[in-house]
């Protein structure tokens, strides 16, 4: 006699049921549309490669030279070098020389002569290493027995003509200046229009015979060369260009400038349309006769606006109620 199933009991492994259809067909359906996409991807990646070929097409052409037998520093004139002394790392070193080498012409090198702590914080500007890879400019510190830490040194070694052999050859033209030195460049003149000189700068007096205070100064180096070849300076004597002074002014055949007419810059006596100005000492030590005036010191700003750059500056209202803007008070 046949049995009937059991209540309660699970269907065999090849039973049908309705679960198991539902799976089945599932199944199928993925498979169906997994073997679509292969179709598909083709197309896609050649609508991408077209679109990609197409942007290429677009991109400008860029030829890249590699010739390393060039010297970077064929693009300067080697006898022309615009120079700055400075052992102390002041803040505006860096923004000061890249300024500078804006306002010179373009074929002028730079050379910064330094301590291992003023070299060593210009070099952590990216801009000034940019120029260094370029040949624009030379960091340097000088060797022993070299020294530049007092004005006095630094005196010694601008009248010693092995500085010049060993660390300037082949500079005919240098332009000397100092950390606070700049030139202006509302200037109508350029510094090659001085090439004729042998030493020019800014005069002391209205008057004066050479105009040839140094810290900002054009020289000519065989000039030089001139002078040191028949004396020496005597240590802590006169200033070095003051030294120079005396001795090129007589010199045969050398042209040195004289009087306010043929200045540079100014220092001691004002004449308005110079090319450069040398405030002493960072503003610390300024002639009257220049700064005092408070229409000229206007005049002076707009004219030179890059002299806040080597300047201690304030904001007008940080003055004192009684400060009458003249340099006095009451």
């Amino acid at each position: 006699m046949a049995t009937s199933p059991i209540a309660g009991a699970s269907p065999g492994p090849f039973a049908i049921t309705r679960t198991r259809i539902f799976l089945l067909v599932s199944l199928a359906l993925t498979w169906w549309f997994a073997s679509l996409f292969p179709h598909y991807k083709p197309a896609i990646q050649a609508q991408f490669r077209a679109r990609l070929n197409e942007a290429i097409m677009k991109l400008p052409s860029i030829k890249v030279d590699w010739d390393t037998s060039v010297d970077l520093h064929d693009a300067y004139n080697a006898s022309k070098v615009a120079i700055i002394i400075e052992p102390r790392p002041l803040p505006h070193l860096v923004p000061h020389i890249l300024y500078m080498m804006n306002v010179v012409p373009p074929e002028w090198r730079f050379v910064f002569v330094g301590s291992k702590e003023s070299v060593t914080g210009m070099e952590q500007a990216a801009a000034v290493r940019h120029w260094q890879m370029t040949g624009k400019l030379d960091l340097m510190v000088l060797p022993e027995p070299w020294e530049i830490d007092s004005k006095e040194k630094v005196f010694r070694t601008l009248t010693d003509i092995r500085f010049y052999d060993e660390f300037l050859p082949g500079v005919e033209w240098l332009l000397k200046y100092e950390a606070d030195s700049i030139l202006c460049a509302n200037s109508e003149a350029s510094l090659n229009d001085w090439l004729s000189w042998d030493f020019v700068g800014a005069p002391r007096r209205a008057d004066d015979h050479f105009a040839g205070n140094g810290g900002l100064s054009l020289r000519r180096v065989s000039t030089i060369r001139r002078v040191l070849g028949f004396q020496a300076r005597l240590n802590d004597s006169d200033p070095e260009d003051e030294w120079f002074g005396k001795r090129v002014y007589v010199l045969p055949g050398a042209k040195v400038a004289s009087g306010v007419e043929e200045a540079l810059a100014v220092e001691d006596v004002y004449r308005e349309g110079v090319m450069g100005f040398h405030v002493r000492d960072g503003g610390n030590n300024l002639a009257d006769g220049v700064w005092r005036p408070k229409e000229q010191r206007k005049r002076i700003f707009q004219y030179c606006p890059e002299l806040t750059m080597i300047m201690d500056m304030k904001l007008e209202r940080e003055r004192c109620p009684e400060d009458r803007g003249n340099g006095l008070m009451g």
